[in-house]
Protein backbone atom coordinates (compact mmCIF):
# COMPACT_ATOMS: atom_id res chain seq x y z
CA UNK A 1 0.00 0.00 0.00
CA UNK A 2 2.73 2.61 1.17
CA UNK A 3 5.00 1.66 -1.90
CA UNK A 4 2.06 2.23 -4.24
CA UNK A 5 1.26 5.52 -3.38
CA UNK A 6 5.38 7.08 -2.15
CA UNK A 7 4.05 10.90 -3.41
CA UNK A 8 1.77 10.90 -0.04
CA UNK A 9 4.38 9.44 2.86
CA UNK A 10 7.49 10.58 1.01
CA UNK A 11 11.12 8.85 3.11
CA UNK A 12 12.08 12.60 3.24
CA UNK A 13 10.88 16.51 4.09
CA UNK A 14 11.77 18.26 0.83
CA UNK A 15 11.27 21.59 3.04
CA UNK A 16 9.50 23.95 5.04
CA UNK A 17 5.98 22.98 6.36
CA UNK A 18 2.71 25.23 5.74
CA UNK A 19 1.71 27.80 7.51
CA UNK A 20 -0.63 25.44 10.70
CA UNK A 21 -3.21 26.45 13.58
CA UNK A 22 -0.43 25.48 16.00
CA UNK A 23 3.27 27.05 16.04
CA UNK A 24 5.81 25.89 18.81
CA UNK A 25 6.62 28.26 21.45
CA UNK A 26 9.81 28.51 23.98
CA UNK A 27 7.97 30.33 26.66
CA UNK A 28 10.40 31.09 29.88
CA UNK A 29 10.27 31.94 33.86
CA UNK A 30 10.98 35.47 34.20
CA UNK A 31 14.30 36.89 34.02
CA UNK A 32 15.96 34.27 32.28
CA UNK A 33 19.19 35.51 30.55
CA UNK A 34 20.19 33.64 27.39
CA UNK A 35 22.93 30.67 27.85
CA UNK A 36 25.27 30.37 25.22
CA UNK A 37 28.27 27.15 25.31
CA UNK A 38 30.86 27.29 23.32
CA UNK A 39 31.47 24.31 20.74
CA UNK A 40 33.42 21.66 21.98
CA UNK A 41 36.15 19.84 20.00
CA UNK A 42 35.46 17.49 17.21
CA UNK A 43 37.45 15.20 15.17
CA UNK A 44 37.56 14.68 11.40
CA UNK A 45 34.89 12.26 11.00
CA UNK A 46 32.42 14.09 13.24
CA UNK A 47 33.45 17.65 10.94
CA UNK A 48 32.76 15.90 7.51
CA UNK A 49 29.31 14.94 9.10
CA UNK A 50 28.28 17.92 10.75
CA UNK A 51 29.37 19.78 7.84
CA UNK A 52 26.72 17.40 5.49
CA UNK A 53 24.02 17.52 8.17
CA UNK A 54 24.32 21.28 8.35
CA UNK A 55 24.09 22.12 4.70
CA UNK A 56 20.88 19.53 4.34
CA UNK A 57 19.03 21.47 7.07
CA UNK A 58 20.11 24.42 5.14
CA UNK A 59 19.00 23.14 1.81
CA UNK A 60 15.41 22.36 3.61
CA UNK A 61 15.16 25.65 4.99
CA UNK A 62 14.82 24.48 8.79
CA UNK A 63 17.97 26.34 9.68
CA UNK A 64 19.64 29.78 8.94
CA UNK A 65 22.16 31.84 10.13
CA UNK A 66 21.76 33.51 13.76
CA UNK A 67 23.17 36.52 15.86
CA UNK A 68 21.00 35.17 18.86
CA UNK A 69 22.65 35.48 22.25
CA UNK A 70 21.67 31.70 22.85
CA UNK A 71 24.02 29.00 21.89
CA UNK A 72 23.60 25.33 22.43
CA UNK A 73 25.91 22.91 22.01
CA UNK A 74 25.58 20.06 19.54
CA UNK A 75 26.44 16.41 20.23
CA UNK A 76 26.80 13.26 17.97
CA UNK A 77 24.80 9.93 18.75
CA UNK A 78 25.65 7.04 17.08
CA UNK A 79 22.79 5.20 15.34
CA UNK A 80 22.18 1.32 15.28
CA UNK A 81 23.44 1.43 11.50
CA UNK A 82 26.56 2.91 12.47
CA UNK A 83 26.28 6.77 11.53
CA UNK A 84 26.34 9.97 13.18
CA UNK A 85 23.19 11.89 14.49
CA UNK A 86 23.35 15.42 15.42
CA UNK A 87 21.73 16.00 18.71
CA UNK A 88 21.63 19.80 19.67
CA UNK A 89 21.97 20.33 23.87
CA UNK A 90 19.03 21.85 24.97
CA UNK A 91 19.29 20.58 28.70
CA UNK A 92 20.32 23.94 30.00
CA UNK A 93 17.07 25.56 28.21
CA UNK A 94 15.14 23.03 29.24
CA UNK A 95 16.36 22.72 32.79
CA UNK A 96 14.31 25.42 34.95
CA UNK A 97 13.67 27.89 32.48
CA UNK A 98 11.72 27.00 30.02
CA UNK A 99 7.62 26.69 31.30
CA UNK A 100 6.43 23.45 31.01
CA UNK A 101 3.06 22.97 28.81
CA UNK A 102 0.30 20.81 30.87
CA UNK A 103 -1.23 19.90 27.44
CA UNK A 104 -1.75 16.02 28.39
CA UNK A 105 0.17 13.09 26.73
CA UNK A 106 -1.97 10.22 26.47
CA UNK A 107 -1.76 7.18 29.01
CA UNK A 108 0.00 4.05 27.19
CA UNK A 109 -2.88 1.78 28.93
CA UNK A 110 -6.19 3.90 27.77
CA UNK A 111 -4.50 3.35 24.31
CA UNK A 112 -4.61 -0.47 24.42
CA UNK A 113 -8.03 -0.20 26.33
CA UNK A 114 -9.26 1.39 22.86
CA UNK A 115 -7.96 -1.48 20.93
CA UNK A 116 -9.64 -4.38 22.77
CA UNK A 117 -11.59 -6.69 20.23
CA UNK A 118 -9.63 -5.10 17.07
CA UNK A 119 -8.20 -7.50 14.86
CA UNK A 120 -6.56 -5.17 11.93
CA UNK A 121 -4.31 -3.14 12.42
CA UNK A 122 -2.19 -0.31 10.05
CA UNK A 123 0.63 1.81 11.92
CA UNK A 124 1.83 5.00 10.48
CA UNK A 125 5.12 6.77 11.92
CA UNK A 126 5.36 10.22 11.13
CA UNK A 127 9.32 10.02 10.24
CA UNK A 128 10.66 13.61 11.06
CA UNK A 129 7.07 14.51 12.48
CA UNK A 130 8.27 17.20 14.29
CA UNK A 131 10.01 19.46 11.58
CA UNK A 132 6.36 19.62 10.44
CA UNK A 133 5.77 22.12 12.83
CA UNK A 134 7.35 25.75 12.31
CA UNK A 135 8.51 27.51 15.32
CA UNK A 136 6.84 31.06 16.11
CA UNK A 137 9.20 34.03 15.15
CA UNK A 138 9.69 35.32 18.27
CA UNK A 139 11.06 32.30 19.76
CA UNK A 140 13.18 31.49 17.11
CA UNK A 141 16.23 32.68 18.53
CA UNK A 142 16.44 30.51 21.66
CA UNK A 143 16.81 27.85 19.08
CA UNK A 144 20.51 28.66 18.42
CA UNK A 145 23.35 26.81 18.67
CA UNK A 146 26.84 27.17 18.06
CA UNK A 147 29.60 24.83 16.45
CA UNK A 148 32.99 25.60 14.78
CA UNK A 149 31.61 26.82 11.13
CA UNK A 150 29.16 29.23 12.67
CA UNK A 151 26.07 30.33 14.52
CA UNK A 152 22.55 29.03 13.73
CA UNK A 153 19.32 28.35 14.66
CA UNK A 154 15.85 26.45 14.16
CA UNK A 155 13.00 27.83 12.11
CA UNK A 156 11.00 24.33 13.05
CA UNK A 157 10.20 22.75 15.47
CA UNK A 158 13.00 19.95 16.36
CA UNK A 159 13.48 16.94 18.67
CA UNK A 160 15.18 17.80 22.08
CA UNK A 161 12.83 20.98 23.17
CA UNK A 162 10.67 20.22 26.39
CA UNK A 163 7.40 21.41 24.70
CA UNK A 164 8.30 19.36 21.62
CA UNK A 165 5.86 16.13 22.51
CA UNK A 166 3.17 18.15 23.76
CA UNK A 167 2.97 20.56 21.15
CA UNK A 168 3.37 18.15 18.84
CA UNK A 169 0.21 15.85 20.25
CA UNK A 170 -2.41 19.25 20.74
CA UNK A 171 -1.61 19.25 16.41
CA UNK A 172 -2.32 15.70 15.80
CA UNK A 173 -5.08 15.53 18.32
CA UNK A 174 -6.67 18.05 16.20
CA UNK A 175 -6.28 16.96 12.97
CA UNK A 176 -7.47 13.40 13.88
CA UNK A 177 -10.10 14.50 16.52
CA UNK A 178 -13.32 13.32 14.40
CA UNK A 179 -11.62 9.76 14.33
CA UNK A 180 -10.20 9.27 17.90
CA UNK A 181 -11.65 6.83 19.98
CA UNK A 182 -13.53 5.15 16.83
CA UNK A 183 -10.52 3.62 14.97
CA UNK A 184 -7.39 5.69 15.73
CA UNK A 185 -4.85 5.98 18.06
CA UNK A 186 -2.44 8.52 18.34
CA UNK A 187 0.99 8.46 20.58
CA UNK A 188 3.05 11.08 19.70
CA UNK A 189 4.59 10.58 15.86
CA UNK A 190 2.52 6.98 15.87
CA UNK A 191 -0.24 6.59 14.48
CA UNK A 192 -2.09 3.46 14.50
CA UNK A 193 -5.76 2.93 12.42
CA UNK A 194 -7.67 -0.28 13.90
CA UNK A 195 -10.60 -2.41 13.23
CA UNK A 196 -12.80 -5.12 14.63
CA UNK A 197 -12.87 -6.90 10.69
Amino acid sequence: MVSKFREVSPTDLPGMPPDRDIDFCIDLEPGTRPISIPPYRMGPTQLRGLKAQIQELLNKGFICPSASPWGALVLFVKKKNGSMRMCIDYRQLNKGVTIRNKYPLRRIDDLFDQLQGASVFFKIYLRSGYHKLKIRHEYVPKTAFRIRYGHYEFLVMLFGLTNAPTTFMSLMNGVFKPFMDLFVVVSIDDILVYSKS
